[in-house]
Order: structure tokens, then sequence, then C-alpha cells
């Protein structure tokens, strides 16, 4: 099921927001790969700004993909969302319940760590991908996303992204919004965003409420002029062909061993967790194609 990202702007042009309702999208992600409360909250605003950040690709197989290892527990998380408005994603421990002892909150800061970088690689088309690269502040992604684009992207911004998974491990609601201060901004409108992120409620609450991205937006910013519409929805193009093509690139002598020990191969896509069963006169296809693939580059050389 498509979900609507909410593109607007305010205050004469000078700030530009993002805002979504992503629920069925983490619910998607939630049963893909059986997360725990903690890891699915932890994956679901990851994956959450990565369909914001890329809702303003112009391209439909242009992606954005987001990569944070903060060394804790919660291992590496990955997004990737396309042009198209399709968002994947996996995390490394998919089975973490871990709760904060003062706040009663899932601990998703201390699950993802801060030891460790947020990064984010935008692949436009062009010859090489533009990457961007921050050290992580506290893990709970929001702030993380905030210096990113400060830093990176220079774009001043504010990041409200939440998750609110029941006792029952299920997802009651999920979303997110990005404001950005555009480089006209001037110093009435600043201070009214910084007033904007120090008042504006969870995003969880809002959608929790019966809110709509729409109608978070114009609460927070009454002059806000909506400019676009955009779908979002879980999707993975994994494909056996694609496992095929990746298995001709494994060493010959993997291959090989394989082959020999008679029982073919078996290939999970992270992103979804689908299973792809190779024959040994597969493994035998994807060696005469590395052994192809060789002689051209000797041949070249």
């Amino acid at each position: 099921m498509a979900e609507e990202i909410v593109i607007a702007e305010a205050l004469n042009g000078q700030v530009r927001i993002h805002a979504a309702d992503t629920t069925e999208l983490i619910r998607t992600a939630r049963e893909k790969h059986d997360l725990w409360p903690t890891s699915c909250a932890a994956l679901g605003r990851v994956l959450t700004v990565d369909a914001l950040m890329a809702s303003d690709l112009k391209n439909a197989d242009e992606h954005v993909t987001v990569t944070i290892n903060g060394h804790g527990p919660a291992g590496t998380i990955v997004a990737q969302g396309s042009g198209r408005g399709g968002v994947r994603g996996f995390i490394g421990n998919p089975r973490l319940n871990m709760t904060n002892p003062e706040t009663h909150k899932l601990d998703v800061g201390k699950a993802v760590g801060r030891d460790g970088t947020l990064t984010v690689t935008r692949d436009m088309g062009l010859k090489e991908p533009f990457t961007g690269v921050v050290q992580l502040q506290s893990g709970e992604i929001g702030e993380d996303f905030a210096v990113y684009f400060a830093y990176s992207e220079q774009t001043p911004s504010v990041v409200a992204v939440g998750v609110y998974v029941n006792p029952d491990a299920t997802v009651e609601v999920a979303g997110g919004m990005i404001i950005q201060l555009m480089p006209d901004a001037v110093e009435d409108t600043i201070r009214y965003v910084e007033l904007v992120s120090q008042t504006m409620r969870p995003m969880t609450d809002y959608l929790r409420a019966g809110r709509t991205p729409e109608q978070i937006i114009m609460e927070l910013f009454p002059d806000a002029a909506v400019l676009e519409h955009k779908d979002t929805y879980w999707y993975c193009d994994c494909s056996r062909e694609h496992f095929l093509r990746a298995l001709s690139l494994v060493d010959p002598h993997d291959i090989r061993e394989m082959i020999n020990e008679d029982h073919g191969a078996e290939v999970v896509c992270q992103y979804c967790g689908k299973k792809y069963q190779f024959s040994e006169e597969d493994l035998k296809t994807a060696l005469e194609k590395r052994k192809n693939v060789e002689d051209r580059q000797r041949i070249d050389s």
C-alpha cells in the first residue's frame, strides 16, 4: 500500500517541509524482518528519513542510500529509497527489545550506539555518486540526520521522526518530518523555525491523534503551501537474475566448492528476506560467466 509524502513551503518560501505517515511501510518492514520493538523503531526511523530524502529525487532510477553503524547492539542499519518512491532496508540485529529505565521508552540511542558514522550516498546517475559522512551524535536518528544536513549539505534542518511500537510488537503509527531553512532565510524565519523545533510534539503524538501529514504541516506553519504529493511504499527489486549475476562475481574456487558439495546454493536477500535456490547447473553457468569476464579482461589488457 502506497503512502503519501507531502512537500510544502512556508514563510514566503524560506522554509521547505517534507512530511509523511509511513505506518504501512514500517509495518511491512517489521513483517519482512520479524523485528522486535527496539529494532523496529531503529530501522523504522531510518527508513522514514530515507523515504523523505528520496522524495526529492527527480528521476525514477536515482537512489538515496543511508548506512548507519554506531557499534551498538543493533549493528549496521541500511535503507535505500528510489525516485519511484520504493524504499527497502535491513538492520543487523532484528531482535532487540531495549527500554530506557528512566523514560520507559524504547532505547534506540543505546541500541544504535554513537561510536560510528551516518553515511548518505546519493546516486544521481552520474559517474560518481555523492557521499556524505558524519559522526553519530546520539544514535536516536533524528538528531543525527539534522547534523548530517547541517554539515554535509549545509542546510540547517529540523528532523522529527518516530515509530510507536505497541507492547505486542505491532506498529501503531510511524512517520517523520524534515523542516529545512532555505539560503535566503531571514532572522525572523530562523527564530520561528527554532520555536517550532522547541514546541512541536513528537510525530507519533500527532499521528496517534489522527492528524495527516498535511494537517501537521498546517498546524506548525499556518501559511504553508503544499507543492507536491509523492507516493512512498516498501519495494525490493531483488530477483533471481540479479543474484545469479552476483554469483558470477564470486571467487571461482568458492563456486567450484559449492559444485563439488553437490547441493547447489541458497542466497537470501538482506533487504526482504526472500530466498533463492540455485542448482549445480546454475553454479556451472555462473562459473562460465566468470571465466568469460576474465578472458575479456585479459584480452583488453
